[in-house]
């Protein structure tokens, strides 16, 4: 029996950031053979016209998947299934939290403007709400980032791949994701990299081996988010994939987890694997 295909989730605010989110979303859609919901939040009672939605087919057609001039159903006949949902509300992290419930997904994809200081108590993250909200696997992609899949053939490129881990939160759910992430690239190879910041040696964690797959430890000195943050400037990663247990304690809510602080700097996308997240679906031998 093969696995089910992957539910994802991804809220779109119609924007040039939401549009290259929604291309990582389709495209692991298309390759788990899974189930994707485009969510739209308007906060007045006016529906938004249906094309102001991104094109499903027109990403397909241009990724060879499908011939130019498809009907709509030729989508399903890929295997997978697209919904798109326009919802009224006045908090899109409200909205889609009910969404969730009414609706559960492995993953959500969202794009995210990176603020910081003052500017986020002004404007706080939606995606970051969002993602504190569902506690899942969230997929976020930087507001300028091309990320990891090429928005005009289709193609995954996840060459390296960085993984910040510690003994707490445990780092095996992040090591599953990005394995898991990776496989879907096909026999390309890819380095791992996984980076401990502390006084200690890298935690032990059980990695899956492929031939065209590399997994390196590197330990690091300092503060745990300026180091993180270091390193990756310095590898230049396609994917960030971390472990997150949310806000540990007042210090961590008033400046926000290391991960959200990460995500505010980082140029690629990153991948936040919740402690609580529902994991079976992601990982595959």
């Amino acid at each position: 029996m093969s696995d089910p295909g992957w539910r994802i989730l991804h809220p779109t605010d119609f924007s040039e950031a939401s549009e290259v989110a929604f291309v990582h979303a389709l495209k692991l859609a298309l390759v788990t053979q899974g189930h994707l919901h485009v969510l739209h939040v308007s906060n007045h009672d006016g529906r938004v016209r249906w094309r102001s939605f991104p094109g499903v087919r027109e990403a397909l057609e241009r990724w060879g998947v499908l011939p130019p001039g498809s009907a709509p159903e030729a989508v399903a006949d890929l295997g997978i299934e697209v919904a798109k949902v326009d919802a009224v509300g006045d908090d899109p992290v409200l909205v889609a939290h009910d969404f969730l419930g009414r609706h559960p997904a492995e993953m959500i994809v969202l794009a995210t403007h990176q603020r910081d200081g003052l500017a986020r108590w002004r404007q706080p993250s939606v995606a970051e709400q969002i993602a504190r909200q569902a506690r899942q696997v969230t997929l976020f992609v930087p507001d300028g980032a091309d990320g990891f899949v090429d928005a005009v053939t289709g193609l995954i490129h996840l060459r390296r791949v960085l993984i910040p881990v510690d003994r707490i939160p445990a780092p095996q759910p992040a090591i599953d994701a990005a394995a898991a992430l990776a496989a879907l690239e096909g026999g390309a190879p890819t380095t791992f990299r996984l980076v401990h910041v502390g006084e200690v040696e890298v935690p032990a964690v059980v990695t899956r081996e492929k031939p065209e797959w590399t997994w390196e430890r590197s330990l690091l000195g300092g503060e745990p988010a300026t180091a993180l943050v270091e390193a990756i400037q310095d590898f230049r990663p396609d994917l960030v994939v971390m472990t997150t247990a949310g806000h540990q304690g007042f210090m961590d809510a008033l400046r926000g987890s290391t991960t959200e602080r990460v995500l505010r700097t980082v140029r690629c996308p990153l991948l936040a694997v919740s402690v609580t997240a529902r994991l079976p679906h992601l990982v595959r031998s």
